[in-house]
């Protein structure tokens, strides 16, 4: 019997779902392998108006061939929860892939797992990155060794196609694509800051800016904690 390829997907609080809903969609199709979503304690997680419940208990994972973190609101507090961070290095430590999608990268970065690698995050806070010796990169998807990362949000489908075909070849991949009848056709142009009206990513901007500054010290404190030594096992 071929062994079991392990993907964990990590959740908190304040999780944005399709961050790990759209990911977990097109990796639950990889042959021979079981996807398994965690939560401190196995607590339910509210995400966002939905409640996700059933979940595994992180501390109780005792390994992961592939460890993808997701993004979120809650992102910027969970890489201050010790006990959580404590299980992402834990995991990611013993790893093949880390992964992430979106504002997942901060955590890896905090875990002192991005040190030196380029990596990919949302748009608005891609330069929180940087106090993590992290190395931007404007890509929807980035991979740098082991280590693939996806942009905000519904890059997380492109990530998770990009990764099944490392892991199952472009075929298989391909097959999934089909099967999902992912064909992405956005209504309008305007998914990304180089191309939206500058009128439309002004008022992103602003909506966004007030979470800059708590977010800003969370990420601040944190690589303080990470330079203090508190490296992956």
């Amino acid at each position: 019997m071929a062994a079991v390829f392990d993907i964990v997907i990590p959740l908190y609080p304040d999780v944005t779902h399709l961050d790990f809903t759209g990911p977990h969609q097109v990796l639950s199709r990889l042959p021979g392998g079981r996807v398994t979503v965690a939560s401190m304690g196995g607590a339910d997680i509210a995400a966002e108006g939905l409640v996700f419940a059933d979940l595994a208990d992180l501390t109780a994972v005792e390994r992961c061939d592939l460890l993808m973190v997701p993004g979120g609101f809650g992102a910027t507090s969970a890489l201050l929860d010790e006990a959580f961070m404590a299980e992402i290095r834990r995991l990611g430590a013993g790893a093949k892939y880390l992964t992430s999608v979106c504002t997942g990268s901060l955590i890896l970065a905090a875990a002192g797992f991005l040190t030196g690698k380029r990596a990919a995050c949302h748009w608005a806070w891609r330069e929180l990155l940087v106090p993590f010796g992290a190395i931007v990169d404007e890509g929807r998807v980035v991979r740098d060794g082991h280590v693939i990362t996806g942009g905000g949000v519904t890059a997380g489908l492109d990530f998770a196609f990009t990764v099944l075909a490392e892991l199952a070849g472009v075929e298989t991949a391909e097959l999934v694509q089909l099967a999902l009848e992912y064909a992405p056709a956005p209504p309008f142009q305007s998914g990304r800051p180089e191309i939206a009206p500058p009128q439309v990513l002004e008022a992103c901007k602003r909506r966004l800016d007030g979470l800059m500054g708590q977010r800003r010290r969370d990420v601040e404190a944190a690589a303080r904690r990470l330079a203090a030594g508190l490296q992956p096992a």
